[in-house]
């Protein structure tokens, strides 16, 4: 017995996968968690492609920036950064007296089970005048835009009434926040705003739109509700700034949507 497990020993070391861009690309389309992913980027043999195209067609792909930091740390041989587990997104002190959950990390957050949970981004694909553009080009002055996103469906589940958290950037306020519902098409959602932080009421650019209110509950912090009367479909904050642009949430040259899916 000792001696079959001296000769698989060496099988086992051969076997492990050399992880690329593609591989990332597919195990983030497969709804596997960053903290897995990172993890796998430190321990596992990579070959990435980490020029400023391969970083642009990554972040499309919806790979987040921690992941991509990981695998341009990964291909310069430099140190790891410390491990995620030691500053979780949502702190041990989540329920605390204050009933205030306190987050590492700039988010949207919701209530499930009791416990608070990260809304995963995606990554949204702006379109103004039938051409792809980028959010930093259209978002100059105030313009109706049209963006998709991926998938006929967000990962993120849930059940009204919603408790969400926002957790924003230094200086942004609850208003340069906009909650848009998606409409479905064949295997996207699409859906229409308008840069500049002025609502235009007569254009098309409000139909998507859907009001909510903000209570600030402590420095950069805000309690959304999102009632039980607002039906199945997709829905996503998104972080647009009072001025367009995407803001602190962006990804290169392209938005984030904080994505949920309301179920029966």
């Amino acid at each position: 017995m000792l001696l079959a497990l001296v000769l698989l020993a060496p099988g086992a070391l051969l076997s492990q996968e050399v992880l690329t861009n593609d591989s990332i690309i597919k195990l983030v389309k497969s709804g596997i968690g960053e903290q897995i992913i990172v993890s796998m980027i430190r321990s596992q043999p990579g070959n990435y492609t980490t020029g400023a195209d391969a970083i642009v067609a990554l972040a499309k792909a919806g790979v987040s920036d921690k992941i991509i930091a990981e695998m341009i740390a990964k291909k310069s041989g430099s140190a790891p950064t410390p491990a995620p587990t030691a500053a979780p997104p949502v702190a041990a002190d989540a329920s605390a007296a204050s009933g205030v959950p306190t987050f590492t990390e700039i988010g949207v957050y919701y209530k499930k089970d009791n416990q608070w949970a990260e809304l995963l981004p995606e990554v949204v694909n702006w379109k103004t005048g039938g051409t792809i553009k980028n959010i930093a080009s259209v978002g100059v002055v105030k313009k109706d835009v049209n963006g998709n996103i991926s998938d006929p469906h967000s990962r993120n589940s849930v059940k009204l009434p919603l408790e969400v958290m926002i957790f924003a950037p230094e200086g942004v306020a609850i208003t340069e926040y906009q909650l848009l519902r998606l409409r479905p098409k064949e295997d996207y959602r699409e859906f229409r705003t308008i840069t500049g932080g002025v609502f235009n009421q007569r254009s098309g650019a409000m139909r998507d739109m859907v009001p909510f209110e903000g209570k600030k509950v402590a420095p950069r912090m805000y309690s959304v509700i999102v009632p039980a009367n607002r039906g199945a479909a997709d829905y996503g904050f998104i972080h647009l700034g009072s001025s367009g642009g995407s803001g602190g949430l962006s990804s290169l040259s392209m938005g984030k949507m904080f994505t949920f899916r309301v179920i029966e």
